[in-house]
């Protein structure tokens, strides 16, 4: 098959700008003949604009015209830059150095706890780790498990904020879209925003003036207002 970008839009280019044959346009854009022929009878790409393979660096004139010419050429696409910058690269998969591999439980143990609309699969490929290795930490039938604390994996250094954003972000979106899809009510705790929680530190005082703001001298001292008492004579003297 080619690489060719936009095939079906080069393909309406071709049909209508040239006299190749469907068999060759379809050899060169990637296509069955079918679709071909259903693109000149305009059933196929009805709304597709086509695309010029010359101007987009796909295609020589000099090639076209010797394809026109002989029937039964097929014509050969240039490597386009665009398609070699679009075409997609696939990611190596993630290196944890020796030194953070221990602290891997302790993340997944973090997401198990706070982000339960993350799923293993997303883990795996956040930490680099397995979905067997997320079920032991899960269910606690991990040979360390007495040792494994959540732990923040930013704040392990096994991976970035960002990334870590986006993560929460793609799998709080996809439990809301399948709850959506359910008609269920999307009350999961984790994906509403947290809510600081302010210790309570002060007790009430059972004193009955613990609530008053205004004490007078008799709230103080009692009756007496707060006077000081005179000395007994001492009739003995």
């Amino acid at each position: 098959m080619s690489d060719i970008l936009m095939p079906k839009a080069t393909a309406v280019w071709l049909v209508d700008n040239t006299s190749l044959g469907f068999d060759q346009i379809a050899d060169f854009c990637g296509l069955h003949l079918l679709e071909v022929k259903g693109i000149a009878d305009g059933e196929v790409a009805r709304d597709i604009r086509g695309a010029d393979p010359i101007a987009n660096g796909q295609l020589t004139r000099e090639e076209l015209t010797k394809a026109e010419t002989t029937p039964t050429y097929r014509m050969k696409a240039l490597v386009s830059r665009h398609a070699e910058l679009l075409k997609p690269t696939k990611k190596a998969p993630r290196y944890t150095p020796v030194s953070r591999r221990q602290d891997r439980p302790d993340a997944i143990l973090w997401f198990v706890k706070n982000h339960p609309e993350i799923t293993d699969a997303q883990i795996s490929k956040l930490l680099g780790t397995t979905k067997s290795t997320i079920e032991q930490v899960r269910s606690r039938g991990h040979w360390n498990s007495a040792n494994i604390k959540p732990v923040d994996p930013v704040t392990l250094g096994l991976i970035g904020q960002i990334e870590l954003d986006a993560a929460v972000k793609k799998g709080a979106d996809a439990k809301r879209k399948q709850a959506e899809k359910l008609g269920i009510p999307l009350d999961d705790p984790s994906l509403k925003p947290a809510v600081t929680v302010q210790p309570a530190f002060e007790e009430e005082d059972d004193s009955p003036y613990a609530k008053k703001n205004d004490l007078s001298l008799e709230d103080v001292f009692g009756k007496g207002g707060g006077k000081l008492s005179e000395p007994e004579d001492d009739d003995d003297f």
